[in-house]
């Protein structure tokens, strides 16, 4: 009995230990595929973030302009079509003009009757303008609700314009040379105009933006640039 208790002990003494089970292994994607990864998921965010950003509309894109150079040459010495002189070197006044808006000529015809000097106009919105007329022997201006009356005598749809008005305001303000200008805004029934009237150089120059009520309601910022850009040169 002592030797077989003997053995078995033994026996026992000689088994190794069990090892212990292996720890599961969690797979590492490859540094490609993180990239890949990361790479999807910021596009994925950009794309989101795009679609909820507001984009914003044409019609608050500030718009250019080129400035125009007027010469209020008399019908005697008028050129037709833009005249035969260097507009620039010769210029009694300037306004700005919107890219893309188009040069009305002016005849001999107009010129001598309403004194008519220039006229531009939107080609989208034709009845949305802007244009000048002088009329020489005016060494300084009358007041302002003389002036007014006296454009409208040679200027049919301002007459129109005046008698079926919500509203006629006026004021008047000086550059910074101390020229000094008449400015009315005349809210009528189915239009809206913004005029601008001064004196030099022995004439009376008056610039006109003419547009629509539904045109005036969305174009307003442009049309008052142009209107606020008018100005005589010494």
């Amino acid at each position: 009995m002592a030797t077989v208790f003997a053995s078995s002990a033994a026996a026992t003494a000689k088994q190794p230990p069990s090892p212990p089970l292996p720890k599961p292994q969690v797979p590492v994607p490859p540094l490609k595929f993180l990239c890949k990864a990361v790479t999807t998921i910021a596009t994925t965010s950009l794309a989101a973030a795009l679609l909820t950003t507001t984009t914003p509309s044409l019609a608050v894109s500030p718009t250019n302009y080129k400035l125009y150079y007027g010469t209020a040459a008399s019908a005697a010495n008028y050129g037709g079509y833009g005249g035969n002189s260097d507009k620039k070197a010769s210029a009694e006044y300037i306004y700005d003009v919107p890219d893309g808006w188009k040069e009305r000529l002016v005849s001999k015809i107009q010129k001598g009757t309403n004194g008519t000097d220039s006229e531009f106009y939107n080609p989208k919105k034709k009845t949305e303008k802007e244009y000048l007329t002088f009329l020489e022997g005016f060494p300084r201006l009358a007041p302002k609700e003389v002036v007014l009356n006296n454009l409208a005598l040679s200027d049919v749809d301002l007459q129109d314009l005046i008698a079926t008005a919500e509203n006629v305001t006026s004021e008047e303000r000086k550059d910074e040379n101390g020229q000094v200008y008449y400015v009315y805004e005349i809210n009528g029934a189915g239009a809206h105009s913004l005029i601008s009237v001064t004196c030099a150089k022995n004439k009376l120059y008056a610039h006109f933006v003419n547009a629509p009520n539904l045109e005036w309601s969305k174009d307003q910022e442009t049309l008052r640039h142009i209107h606020e850009s008018f100005k005589t040169v010494s």
